[in-house]
C-alpha cells in the first residue's frame, strides 16, 4: 500500500513539472535555431565567407523579392528619366500654350480692329442715310415747290434742266400737273419729254 501511494505521489510530481507550451516552443525551436545560427557563424568565420553577401545573393533569387529590389535599385535611374521627359513634356506644353496665347492675343487684335472698322463703316453707312434721307427731303421740297409753280413758269425751267433730272421731276409729279406743264411746252420738247417718259 506504501508503494501505491509513493507511485500516485510521483506520478503527481510529473504532472506538475510537464512542459508548458512556452516551454516546448523554446525547446524545439529556439533553441535548435540558435544552435544553427551559431554553427553557420562558426563555419563562415572559418571559411572566410560573408553571410550578409550571402543573403542578399540569396535574396535576388527570390521572385517576389527580386523584383522588389530591381525596382529600388533601377528607380533612382528611372525616376531620372522620368524626370527629363517630364520636364521635356512640360516645356513643350509651355510652349504649345504660349503658342495658343499668342494666337488668342493676335485674334483678339484682329477683332478690335475688325470692330474699329465695323463701326467706322457703320458711321459711314448712317451718314449716307442720313445724306440721303436730305437728298430726299430736299427733293420732296423741289417737288412741292414744282407743284405749286403755274405751268407756265415751270415748263421753260424743265426745257433748260438736262433731261436726266427734268424726268426724275416730271416722273414724281402728278398726272394733272404735269399734263398741265406739257400744254406749256413746245410740242417738240413735250413730245420729247412724253417718250423718255415711256421708256423709263
Amino acid at each position: 500500500m506504501a508503494k501505491k501511494q509513493v507511485e500516485n505521489v510521483n506520478a503527481e510530481e510529473l504532472d506538475d513539472k510537464k512542459p508548458g507550451f512556452f516551454q516546448k516552443f523554446f525547446m524545439l525551436f529556439i533553441i535548435p535555431l540558435l544552435f544553427i545560427v551559431t554553427l553557420v557563424l562558426i563555419v563562415s568565420y572559418f571559411t572566410n565567407t560573408n553571410v550578409f553577401q550571402f543573403a542578399d545573393s540569396m535574396k535576388e533569387k527570390i521572385p517576389f523579392l527580386d523584383k522588389k529590389e530591381e525596382g529600388t535599385s533601377e528607380n533612382p535611374s528611372m525616376t531620372g528619366e522620368r524626370i527629363v521627359t517630364l520636364q521635356a513634356e512640360l516645356q513643350e506644353k509651355e510652349a504649345k500654350i504660349e503658342q495658343l496665347q499668342a494666337e488668342i492675343d493676335a485674334s483678339k487684335e484682329a477683332n478690335n480692329e475688325l470692330l474699329i472698322e465695323q463701326e467706322k463703316l457703320q458711321f459711314e453707312i448712317q451718314k449716307l442715310q442720313r445724306e440721303q434721307e436730305d437728298i430726299k427731303k430736299d427733293f420732296q421740297e423741289i417737288l412741292s415747290t414744282y407743284e405749286k409753280m403755274s405751268a407756265k413758269v415751270a415748263a421753260p425751267i424743265l426745257i433748260e434742266m438736262n433731261d436726266e433730272e427734268a424726268l426724275r421731276i416730271m416722273s414724281n409729279l402728278k398726272p394733272d400737273i404735269l399734263s398741265a406743264i406739257f400744254s406749256k411746252m413746245p410740242p417738240a420738247d413735250a413730245a420729247r419729254y412724253t417718250e423718255l417718259l415711256a421708256q423709263q
